[in-house]
Parts: structure tokens; sequence; C-alpha cells
């Protein structure tokens, strides 16, 4: 409990009516950032004092949340234009169809599935993945009489599920988590550690345990999905008869191979955060820039062009919003002296406020409720999921991040466990394993219900919630 006294001014009562307001439209399932653009101005000209203030606040916070995204947003950009220039190639077919030899029957066959949907979301992301294993994948998978919808749970609750929300490579969810929360991305990985593994594990043996029996298909019906799950051979650099292409072949073992040297290099040299995802991220558009130059030669410099354009188009696509909604919850923090400096700002937030908005709240409720760290942790996964309404995931991040670290400063828990618990229910509701607007893409590459698919994912990621709780308020 901290002993200064903080002083609430207008501005919080703003802000916090801003919150309110941003968690209902997303439990609206409405897009939020219109509304996060109209608390910035509202906010920028009471704290400036102008109506020119407001305008100006609204870039200054959309141009700081872009400056603390852009790492995250150039690390997926990369690594998707190396998933393009592997599929556009064949090495993606190259690097599946091993797989295929092992899937002897269902059981086996999904947790192959799931595995290797996780390992590809690692490095390259679940959106991209998606369409890599389950193009690929997904006909040998139901020829092992796997039944879509459980195949399509398996991709889902590994790959958008886990890899999303731990994302322990390209380090996307735990660097914007780490950014608000005011602790390293490295601490969220290695404290938080355990609550990841726990939430991962009950939810998939949850989902294997309680769907076991649905697993299987009938024998005719896995025929005809089989035949129907095909995918189209229309490029011939896509087909089969891909694995007579030296280039797709070099490209297919160069691209595990400098992965796991990156791996490696990660464990010898202690390379963490930033100095890990760079070397993620340098290793794919070296990747991306080889397998052009080997396949296209004189048209490489063009097809390298259109690989970084795909990818920064797709990158982009997914962080407008969080951009948008970034800048509000950053406004909340520390940020806010960034955004929109001055001493006057100082003056109408009072003396006594304690690093930020957010922050302020949060000692004031703690000193004026009987707050303790499990009822924290509960409202952190709460306030996670309803974030994750909006079927984004990523949008919910700062305001986790945020009150992990002003919750956790006023009451002595973790901040990065309670981020951590933050992360996982914002991720696991709107990033794709919930929601049915979030499940779409899965979804629609396995030809199932997305409501179907939400129903089944909801019971094992209530129980993996429940798990993960319980292990936070043991390391909290």
């Amino acid at each position: 409990m901290l002993e200064t006294a903080t002083v609430l001014t207008f501005l919080h009562y703003l802000y916090l009516i801003g919150v309110i307001v941003i968690l209902t439209v997303m439990v609206l399932r409405k897009d939020t950032p219109a509304v996060c653009i109209l608390f910035l101005f509202l906010l920028g000209a009471a704290g400036t004092g102008s109506f020119t203030g407001g305008i100006q606040t609204v870039f200054h916070a959309m141009l700081y949340a872009a400056k603390e995204f852009m790492e995250v947003i150039a690390t997926i950009a990369l690594v998707t234009a190396l998933s393009r220039c592997l599929s556009d190639l064949g090495s993606d077919y190259l690097l599946m169809r091993p797989m295929s030899r092992i899937m002897k029957n269902p059981s086996v066959t999904w947790w192959i599935l799931g595995f290797t949907m996780l390992l590809f979301s690692l490095f390259l992301w679940p959106s991209p993945s998606v369409a890599l294993v389950g193009a690929i994948m997904l006909p040998f998978a139901v020829r092992a009489g796997l039944n879509p919808l459980a195949a399509a749970m398996a991709m889902n609750l590994f790959g958008h599920g886990i890899g999303l929300s731990y994302d322990l490579v390209i380090q996307g969810a735990p660097a914007i988590s780490a950014g608000a929360a005011g602790v390293t991305t490295s601490q969220i990985l290695t404290e938080g550690r355990p609550v990841f593994l726990v939430m991962g594990a009950a939810t998939v043996m949850a989902a294997f345990v309680l769907n076991r029996k649905q697993l299987s298909l009938p024998a005719g019906l896995a025929q005809v999905q089989a035949v129907s799950q095909k995918p189209e051979k229309t490029d011939p650099q896509k087909s089969p008869d891909a694995s007579l292409s030296r280039p797709a072949l070099v490209l297919a073992i160069a691209t595990p191979l400098a992965f796991l040297a990156d791996i490696a290099a990660m464990l010898i040299l202690q390379l963490r955060g930033g100095d890990a995802t760079s070397l993620v991220s340098g290793t794919a558009v070296l990747l991306m820039c080889l397998g052009s130059f080997a396949a296209f030669r004189k048209d490489s410099l063009e097809k390298i062009t259109g690989y970084l354009t795909d990818g920064f188009l797709f990158a982009i696509r997914i962080f407008a919003p969080v951009i948008a909604i970034g800048a509000f919850f950053f406004l909340g923090g520390e940020g806010i002296t960034s955004i929109m400096g001055g001493t006057e700002l100082a003056e109408i937030l009072g003396n006594a406020s304690t690093g930020g908005i957010m922050n302020d709240w949060a000692v004031w409720l703690a000193s004026h409720a009987p707050l303790n760290k499990y009822l924290i942790a509960a409202i952190q996964m709460a306030v996670g999921a309803l974030t994750g309404l909006d079927g984004s995931g990523f949008s919910g991040l700062p305001l986790t991040g945020a009150l992990a670290r002003t919750f956790g400063s006023a009451v002595g828990a973790s901040v990065p466990v309670l981020a951590a618990l933050g992360q996982i229910t914002a991720i696991f509701v709107g990033g794709g394993t919930i929601v049915p607007w979030g499940l779409i893409p899965v979804a629609a590459i396995c030809n199932v219900s997305p409501l179907e698919l939400a129903r089944k994912n909801f019971l094992p990621v209530l129980i993996g919630f429940l798990c993960a709780f319980a292990t936070a308020c043991v390391l909290l």
C-alpha cells in the first residue's frame, strides 16, 4: 500500500469514463478506435487547456504508440514476407509433407497437427501459419480419419491460443504487455512462464479428453472430406511436384536449419527481448532474399519488393487499430508526459501523481477498497477477457499491461505475472479461440462453422483459465 495521498482530478475522471466507454463498446462487439480517438482529443483538450492542444494530442499519442509497437510491426512484416516466399516456391509443401507419414490414427494426428501449428506459429505467427499448415497438412489429417472440427480445434488452440499468447520467439504480445507494464519482455516470459505453460497444457489436455470420442470420422466420410480438402494445383511450384525444384528444396532445408541456429544462438549468447526478436527477423528477411534470388533470378529484385510490401501491409492491417487503442492507454501511463509534456500538466494531475492516470486510480482504489493480490488477479483476467471480445486480442494488451503495473505496484503483487494473466485471457478470448468473429480464418480453411468451433473451445479454455488463475495465485 502506498502512503502518498493521491488526488483525483477532472482528467482522472474523464479518463476513467473513457475506459468504461471503450470496454462497453468492446462488449457490444463494435470497433473501438473511433472512441479512443474521441477521448484522446477530449483528454488532450482538458490537459493542455486548448482546442488545438486536443488535436495535437491525438497525433502525438498515435505517434508515441506507433514507436512503441514499431519493433513488433517490423518483425511480423518480415516473417510474413518469408512465409509468402515459402508458399510461392512450394517450400511450404516440402516442409509439411514428411509429417503426413506419421499420421497413423486420429488421436496421434490431432497432437501432430497441434504441435506443428504451435511450432510454425512461434516463428511465423498463427495467421500465416493457418494457411500454411491448413492447406498442406489438413488433407493428410483428414485422410487419417481426423474430424475437420477436431482439426480446427487443434490448430486453433495450439496456434492462436498457446502460440500467440506466449509468443516466445517473435515476442510481439509480451513486448506490448511489457511496454505498458513498465517491465522487460524477458520478465514476462520468465516470471510468467509457469502460468503460460499451465494454461496451455490444461487447455489442450481438456480439449483432447472432452472430445476424444469425436475425433474420428466414419471411413466413407473421411474419404469424401479428404478429396474436398485437397489443395488445388494451379501453380506447379505449389504442387507436390515442387519437390523437383532445387530452390524450393534448398529453402525448405535452409529455413528450419536457420531458425534452429537462431534458437541455439539465443541459448548460448543469452539473447532476450529485442535482441532475440531482431535475430529472428533478420534471419527471416535474409532467407526470403535467398529464396527469391535462387528461384526468380532476374525477377528477384521485384519479387523481394513485393514480399516486403505484402508483409508490411499485413502487419499494418493487424496493428492499425491496435495503435489507436494503444495510444489511449499509453496516455494513461507514464507516456502522458511524452505525449502532452509541459509543467502545466503536472499541476493539472496534482503533485501527488505517482506515475500516470491509471496508476493514480489503482493507488486510490487500493487505499479505499479491500483489494488483495487474488482479487486483482481475478480482475486482471476479467478485463483481459472483456478486451478480447473485439476479436483482436492484441487491442487489450496495453490496458492489461497498464493495469498489471498499477495494481501490482499498489498491492505488492508480481507485475509480470499479472501482465501474463491479462495477456493470456485477452489473446485466448480475442486472438481467435472463443469469439466466433475471431475464428473465421481457421474455420474457413477447415470448412467448419465458427460458431460450432467457438462452442467446442469454450469449456477447455475455461478450464485452462481456472488452472492459470490458481497457478498465478501461488506465484503472486
